[in-house]
C-alpha cells in the first residue's frame, strides 16, 4: 500500500515495546501514533505553545484503532498520516502503520474538536487558522490515496 501524505521517520521495535506474546504491545501502537503525528500537527498545522498560549488548543473526541498485522523485535515501523477532513471545528487524522514491505499493519484515525480553553467548549477556527488548515488538507487530498474503510467521520467543510 502506498504510504500516506505526512511521513515521520521510521521507527524500530524494542524490546520494551513488546508483551510476553513477542510482539510490540498495543500501548504502543497508540504511542507511536500519537507521538509521530504530533509533529505534523505543531510543525504543519501551526498548533504550537503560543497557539495554546493565545487560549485555544483542540482535544481529543474519538479515537480508533485496528490492529491487522503484528510487529515484532527489531522490526522497522513505516507510520505515515494524512488530514482526511476537516471543517470549521474539528478535524480528522487519519494514520497508518507498515512494514518494511509496504503492508498495512494498523490503522488509527482520530477526530479533535477546537477548543476554546477559557470556556471549555467547542469553537470555530480562526478564519487565518482555518484558511492554514485547509490549504495543507487540499494538497494532501489530491496525494492520498486511501484503500480502506474509514470507521470515523465529520462533516468535511466542502459538504
Amino acid at each position: 500500500m502506498k504510504s500516506l501524505p505526512y511521513n515521520p521517520d521510521s521507527i524500530i521495535v524494542t524490546e520494551e515495546m513488546c508483551d510476553h506474546n513477542g510482539h510490540m504491545n498495543v500501548n504502543y501502537y497508540y504511542q507511536l501514533f500519537d507521538s509521530t503525528y504530533t509533529s505534523f500537527y505543531i510543525d504543519e498545522l501551526g498548533f504550537t505553545d503560543d497557539y495554546i498560549k493565545s487560549g485555544f488548543s483542540t482535544f481529543t473526541l474519538e479515537d480508533s484503532i485496528r490492529y491487522l498485522n503484528e510487529f515484532t523485535l527489531d522490526e522497522e515501523v513505516f507510520p505515515s498520516f494524512t488530514l482526511y477532513k476537516a471543517n470549521r471545528k474539528l478535524l480528522h487524522f487519519v494514520g497508518i502503520l507498515q512494514n518494511k514491505d509496504s503492508e498495512l499493519a494498523a490503522i488509527f484515525e482520530t477526530v479533535l474538536g477546537h477548543i476554546d480553553l477559557n470556556k471549555r467548549k467547542i469553537v470555530d477556527f480562526p478564519d487565518d487558522k482555518l484558511e492554514h488548515i485547509l490549504n495543507i488538507y487540499d494538497a494532501q487530498k489530491a496525494e492520498r490515496d486511501i484503500s480502506f474503510k474509514i470507521k470515523l467521520h465529520i462533516k468535511d467543510i466542502n459538504e
